[in-house]
């Protein structure tokens, strides 16, 4: 008898991770797959997609089990999973992360926030939502979100047997890093039973409804006059929220002596500064604020500062745009003046 609780046509149960490179949805698919094959003898399979390797980029990682008889020679993505891990917020601006989801399926998200306002954000009607604060118990026990947002996931996917992950994990870490053995055992336990969810029914006219793949946004119709790319590589644009992993730095005006040390290691220029005059009356700049739309979250300018004008803190919804202070580029609406 089969231990997956649900199939697709193809006798697959899918699993499908949206993350940011940086934060191990990557290796997360790996030992996910790991534990299914080993752990519980099932046919398993785990790639991951992914454009260029670097921090905050888009990361997706699928994950495909079925039955020890069936054969997997589907290698395409995923677009209608069971499951769906979302391990960074900050992608809902730029990533359908929802997309194809069935009326049962389950959509996990490391996030404090309330059900009903990531409800809304991702404009589900239905499924189950999952919430797990996978970034503090990362910070807590000094590991990482990929091993607090797997511990979530065993919980979600009862099949797989938790004991299998704790000793995948043992085997991953033991012999390069034996003393990260215990924190992520630690990590995965607490994401097992820190996990939190709740449930919104499906209307009548979801269930049975045929999947439609969405069309790309851009097109010979709808692409901007001249081909011209808008976000990619534009520093006008450009919006790096979706790099940051949790952190960004605070900045206290009445502590700034303006010593600039926080712009010389800045890589982003996040920093805007503006001419005053000083006590004595001389031409001076001052910090006037970050444009946090810049802002990777590199931290590097709270170490650099030899004050406590800048300080880490854990982002929130909203955060840097209330609190964001823009660069004077000689920007219009519809392109540059």
């Amino acid at each position: 008898m089969s231990i997956l609780p649900r199939k697709n046509e193809l006798g697959f149960f899918e699993i499908r991770l949206e993350s940011i490179g940086g934060l191990g949805a990557n290796l997360a698919g790996k030992m996910l797959a790991e534990a299914g094959v080993l752990g519980l003898d099932l046919n398993g399979s785990n790639f991951s997609s992914y454009g260029s390797e670097k921090k905050g980029s888009p990361v997706k990682s699928f994950v495909r089990f079925c039955d020890k008889e069936v054969e997997i020679r589907a290698h395409s993505p995923i677009e209608q999973p069971h499951v769906i891990g979302v391990f960074h917020e900050a992608l809902y601006k730029t990533v359908d992360v929802v997309s194809g989801l069935t009326p049962d399926g389950i959509v996990l998200v490391n996030s404090t926030r309330k059900f009903d306002d990531i409800k809304d954000d991702l404009q589900i009607q239905y499924g189950t939502l999952a919430i797990v604060d996978a970034l503090t118990i990362a910070v807590e026990e000094k590991t990482k979100v990929n091993t607090a947002m797997l511990g979530a996931l065993f919980r979600i996917c009862d099949f797989l047997d938790p004991d299998a992950m704790r000793n995948v994990i043992r085997n991953t870490f033991e012999k390069k890093y034996p003393h990260l053995v215990e924190p992520n055992i630690r990590t995965f336990d607490r994401g097992y039973f820190e996990v939190e969810f709740k449930s919104y029914e499906a209307p009548i006219d979801a269930i049975g409804k045929s999947f439609i793949r969405p069309l790309p946004l851009l097109g010979y119709e709808t692409q901007e006059i001249g081909g011209v790319i808008t976000s990619q590589a534009n520093s006008v644009l450009k919006d790096l929220s979706g790099s940051r992993q949790g952190f960004l730095p605070q900045f206290e005006q009445e502590q700034c002596i303006n010593c600039a040390a926080c712009d010389t290691v800045c890589p982003d220029y996040c920093f805007v500064w503006e001419e005053g005059e000083d006590k004595r009356g001389r031409k001076q700049m001052f910090l006037k604020g970050i444009d946090y739309q810049y802002c990777k979250g590199c931290l590097k300018c709270v170490e650099a500062c030899p004050t406590s004008a800048l300080s880490e803190l854990r982002e929130t919804i909203g955060f840097a745009d209330s609190n964001r202070v823009k660069q004077h580029f000689p920007y219009v609406s519809g392109g540059i003046s």
